[in-house]
């Protein structure tokens, strides 16, 4: 049948995503030797910059794990609910529900521990070399897609009056980034360089410094590699 849109084959790799910067890293990586596994922790993290509307590092992520020579499992990085999240703690605040936005209605976040685990566990490359994308994005900006300044717009007061360093990034000038615009995340990029800094500086083996990341030493991991 007639089609817009050719049938894509290959006999090297492939990569698919909702944003076409996280599936051009992702191939990246599959070209300098890296395995899906690396692919797939790039693509995620250049998500959390150019998709800042759908995920982020303290989100959360189900991760479904498919080889060609073994079973397929589950990575769960769904957060939890934070130890003293219950009724009682609620009502006591007044509320019958719990909030939309803001500290209250915040998981544990799972996704940064999850994708770490997925690269300590299975992948080939380091936590610089998968990080190097989202870290470039972030620094030196990419085109902001139609929905972000959209959603922006639908939580404006939000950001103007409680989450003021995210409107000083989001709303420079008091006006929602335009789509096509250029959106630099210099802040998220820091805290990634840092990161790499001080894994660097406190291991010398890869998977050494993605623990070291993840764990921050003593606190260990929130996901698990069991059912979600």
């Amino acid at each position: 049948m007639f089609t817009t849109r050719p049938t894509l084959q290959g006999t090297f790799g492939m990569v698919s995503t909702t944003h076409w910067l996280a599936s051009q890293s992702a191939m990246a990586v599959l070209e300098d030797g890296g395995n899906a596994y690396d692919a797939a922790v790039a693509a995620g993290f250049v998500l959390h910059v150019v998709e800042p509307h759908l995920n982020g590092p303290a989100g959360e992520v189900p991760i479904l794990l498919a080889p060609a020579d073994g079973p397929v499992r589950v990575l769960c990085g769904q957060g939890p609910a934070p130890a003293g999240a219950s009724v009682v703690h609620y009502t006591s605040l007044g509320l019958d529900l719990v909030p939309g936005t803001g500290p209250l209605a915040a998981a544990v976040p799972g996704a940064f521990d999850a994708w770490m685990l997925l690269l300590r566990d299975h992948g080939s490359k380091s936590l610089a070399e998968v990080l190097r994308y989202a870290v470039g994005y972030a620094e030196h900006g990419h085109p902001a897609v139609e929905r972000i300044g959209e959603t922006v717009e639908t939580v404006r007061e939000l950001f103007e009056t409680e989450w003021t360093s995210s409107a000083e990034l989001y709303l420079p000038g008091g006006r929602s980034v335009a789509p096509g615009g250029l959106l630099r995340n210099r802040p998220l990029a820091a805290t990634w360089r840092r990161l790499i800094a001080e894994a660097e500086a406190a291991a010398a083996g890869r998977e050494a410094q993605i623990d070291d990341r993840a764990s921050g030493g003593a606190r260990g991991w929130s996901a698990t590699s069991s059912g979600c």
